[in-house]
C-alpha cells in the first residue's frame, strides 16, 4: 500500500467526506471492481460539494437516547463525532472505552495505523479480524458509514469497510510499518486464500514483495505469477504490471518487461502521472539492458520534460 497513509470517511451511510494525508478528497467509485477515482482539494479548502460535509449528518446521540445507551455505545458515536471534527486524539481517547467491540476495534485500529501507533493497530485488528462475523454489526444498528481509505496511488485507493478483508489488509499496513515481514507475508497469504482473484489483494502483495528487505529470484518468480492474466484494465491492473515488470528485469528477461510495460502504457486515460512516469522509466531501463538507447533516451526524455529531478534521470541523460 502507498506510505502516505489511510484516510478516513466519516458521517452516516450515503454521505461523506474524506480527509487524509493529501487533504479532502471526494471519491467517485467503479462499482463491482472495488476501485474509486478522487478528486482531491487541498488541505484547508472546502469539499467540492458542500452537500457532503454538514453538521447535521454527524453521527450524535440525543440526550435522552444517551440514558438508555450503553457506554462503549456511546464512547463509539462520541468517537466519530470527534473524528467529523477532525479531533483524532479525543477520537482514540472515546475509543479506548470501546476497544472490546469488534467495531471499536476496528476503527481504533484504522485509526491508530494513521496516527503512526502502529503496534497499537496491530493489536486492535487482530482483534476485529477475529470476530469477522460481528464486523459493521453496530455500525449499521447507528447508520454509520465506517469506511476507510488506503491509497494505491495518487488517484486510486481501496476502499476498506469493517470486514475481515478490512481489516486484514490494515493489518499487512501495521505490520508493513513494524517491519515485521513474515506477519505481512502470512496476512496476504490469508487474504488470497480468502479472494484469489481480488486486484487489490494481488496488488498489495506484489509490492509487499518488491519492497521485501531482500529481493531474491523466488521473490521475483513469485510477483510474476500474481500478475498472471492481468489485463490493463485499470490504475490497479496497470501498477501491478509495472511490478510485474520490475521482476522479469530482475529475473534476466529485459525483453518480456519491454513488453509488459509497453501493454500497461498502451492505456493513459485515468492513469495518474506518477505511475506513468513509473512505467516509462522501468521501460526505458529494459530498454537499456536490450541495448536500445534510442527508446530509452525518448522514455527518459519525456520524464525529465515533465520532472526534472525523478530517480537518476538526469544523469541517464548526461545532463
Amino acid at each position: 500500500m502507498s506510505k502516505s497513509g489511510p484516510s478516513v470517511s466519516v458521517g452516516p451511510r450515503g454521505a461523506k467526506v474524506t480527509a487524509g494525508p493529501r487533504g479532502t478528497r471526494t471519491t467517485v467509485g467503479i462499482p463491482g471492481t472495488g476501485l474509486f477515482y478522487t478528486t482531491a482539494s487541498k488541505t484547508g479548502s472546502r469539499p467540492a460539494s458542500n452537500s457532503i460535509r454538514r453538521q447535521s449528518q454527524t453521527p450524535s446521540l440525543g440526550f435522552l437516547k444517551r440514558l438508555v445507551t450503553p457506554d462503549d455505545h456511546e464512547a463509539l458515536i462520541d468517537a466519530f463525532v470527534a473524528l467529523s471534527r477532525d479531533d483524532e486524539p479525543t477520537a482514540l481517547k472515546h475509543l479506548r472505552r470501546a476497544v472490546h467491540l469488534v467495531d471499536g476495534a476496528f476503527l481504533a485500529g484504522c485509526l491508530s495505523l494513521k496516527r503512526g501507533r502502529y503496534a497499537d493497530s496491530v493489536r486492535y485488528l487482530k482483534t476485529a479480524s477475529q470476530s469477522p462475523a460481528e464486523l459493521d454489526r453496530l455500525f449499521s444498528q447507528y447508520g454509520i458509514d465506517a469506511t476507510w481509505e488506503l491509497p494505491i496511488s495518487d488517484d486510486v485507493v481501496a476502499r476498506i469497510k469493517p470486514s475481515l478483508r478490512g481489516s486484514l489488509l490494515a493489518l499487512v499496513e501495521a505490520y508493513q510499518r513494524l517491519n515485521r515481514w513474515q506477519d505481512a507475508v502470512d496476512t496476504l497469504r490469508r487474504l488470497r486464500r480468502l479472494e484469489p482473484n481480488d486486484i487489490i489483494i494481488k496488488l498489495s502483495f506484489a509490492e509487499l514483495l518488491m519492497t521485501y528487505p531482500s529481493s531474491t529470484p523466488k521473490i521475483c518468480r513469485r510477483v510474476v505469477r500474481l500478475a498472471d492474466g492481468v489485463a490493463n484494465e485499470s490504475s490497479a491492473h496497470a501498477a501491478l504490471m509495472l511490478y510485474k515488470g520490475r521482476a522479469l528485469r530482475q529475473l534476466g528477461m529485459p525483453e518480456a518487461a519491454y513488453q509488459v510495460l509497453t501493454a500497461a502504457l498502451r492505456r493513459r486515460k485515468d492513469r495518474s502521472v506518477e505511475l506513468l512516469q513509473a512505467l516509462r522509466y522501468q521501460r526505458a531501463l529494459a530498454s537499456e539492458e536490450l541495448g536500445n538507447h534510442s527508446k530509452a533516451r525518448s522514455d527518459l526524455e519525456r520524464i525529465y520534460s515533465e520532472q526534472s529531478d525523478y530517480e537518476d534521470v538526469a544523469d541517464r541523460l548526461g545532463l
